[in-house]
């Protein structure tokens, strides 16, 4: 069973017993423990997962979170955990001072239905106030079983995290403002549209008229995009045959093309691997993607002729593309996208000849790796 069967199932059998759960230990034993075993870890096995985990909190001796998920004898994760039924916006501040104490990176709050994840993007060691990943494992979309999935034992990888965690938390929260928004405009809000479209003054009165006007047609635009893209699905799902695959720069993309694209959760997963692979020699910052209707290209310094590779994930099978030294293409499937780890040394490579116009010099062993025969 993948990790994606396993959370739906724990989410059915949520769903199935909550009602029967009234206690913090039996919330811990039917709901928690399922979920650590979710991401691959054993707990039986103390040496992974340690319940009562001890986090002294200065002078205050014996102080204990609820488990603590191990990694080369050192806690990775701290988990505090509450009866289903209890608000967890009344308990953050137990698992902060735990937090604060231990060598943990991130900190997790559930009660078995919402699962917060904290870390410390706003200052070091020191646990953000807001979570950078929430979500009720009785209703969870495709695109957070994506970013859960980083938490698996088998690709828990701490800096491709906290790399992410950062744009995570905050398209969060936008999308938390606009859907408030939505429900019940804001008078800042409002003036926004009406210092837009209207030249009269904005007293309370002409708020007042135009509040409900801009909800109505926020609500009505996100209908037509919706149902635009329901037609635009059947449409496809007409279509006789596939359209096969051309590799086009972004100099020849139409316009009726680019309104067509939209970059996937698998490929914005993938291109964090690669920036993650980049940045132990070069600058995050000069890595850039490009989305094309076939494929995601990754950019250096966000220059279509420093291409360091395409990748083709949306389809049945999965590819990795880049080039040879003689400029020749080279096109490599595979399984998922974990696998782009394997071409690390390629990667970095092209990267060093795009940076210094030439290859880690006396080299040879390395330079082979862009030969097409050397690719396992």
């Amino acid at each position: 069973m993948d990790f994606k069967d396993s959370i739906k199932q724990l989410s059915e059998r949520v769903i199935k017993l909550k009602d029967k759960i009234l206690t913090e230990e039996a919330t811990k034993n039917a709901l928690i423990m399922p979920f650590i075993q979710c991401l691959g870890f054993d707990i039986f096995d103390p040496t992974e997962v340690i319940p009562e985990f001890v986090a002294d909190i200065g002078i205050k001796k014996g102080e204990k979170v609820d488990y603590a998920i191990m990694k080369n004898e050192l806690p990775i994760i701290l988990i505090e955990c509450k009866w289903w039924g209890e608000n967890l916006d009344l308990h953050s501040t137990q698992l902060f001072r735990y937090f604060a104490v231990s060598k943990a990176r991130f900190g997790l709050l559930t009660n078995g239905l919402i699962y917060r994840f904290y870390t410390d993007l706003v200052e070091p060691n020191k646990m953000d106030e807001k979570p950078f990943l929430e979500f009720d494992i009785r209703d969870i979309k495709e695109t957070l079983i994506e970013e859960l999935k980083k938490f698996h034992k088998s690709y828990f990888d701490i800096d491709l995290i906290v790399t992410t965690a950062s744009e995570l938390k905050y398209s969060n929260e936008i999308k938390s403002i606009i859907l408030n928004e939505l429900k019940s405009p804001t008078d800042n809000f409002v003036k926004f549209f009406i210092n837009q479209i209207y030249f009269g003054r904005a007293t309370e009165k002409v708020v007042s008229q135009f509040a409900e006007i801009v909800k109505k047609s926020l609500n009505q635009l996100i209908t037509d995009i919706v149902n635009d893209k329901i037609q635009s699905a059947l449409s496809k799902e007409n279509t006789d045959s596939e359209k096969k695959s051309i590799d086009t720069d972004s100099s020849t993309q139409t316009v009726s093309e680019d309104t067509k694209i939209e970059t996937t959760a698998i490929e914005m997963e993938a291109f964090y691997i690669i920036k993650s692979i980049l940045r132990s020699k070069y600058d995050a910052n000069r890595i850039f993607y490009k989305d094309t209707l076939n494929y995601l290209a990754i950019l250096l310094d966000n220059n279509i002729r420093k291409t360091i590779c395409r990748l083709f994930l949306n389809g049945t099978k999965k590819y990795i593309l880049y080039f040879d030294l003689n400029k020749n293409e080279i096109k490599k499937e595979i399984n998922s996208i974990d696998n782009i780890f394997n071409y690390s040394d390629i990667l970095i490579q092209i990267v060093n000849y795009y940076d210094e116009n030439k290859f880690i010099k006396n080299n040879q062993e390395t330079n082979s790796l862009l030969n097409e025969n050397e690719i396992k």
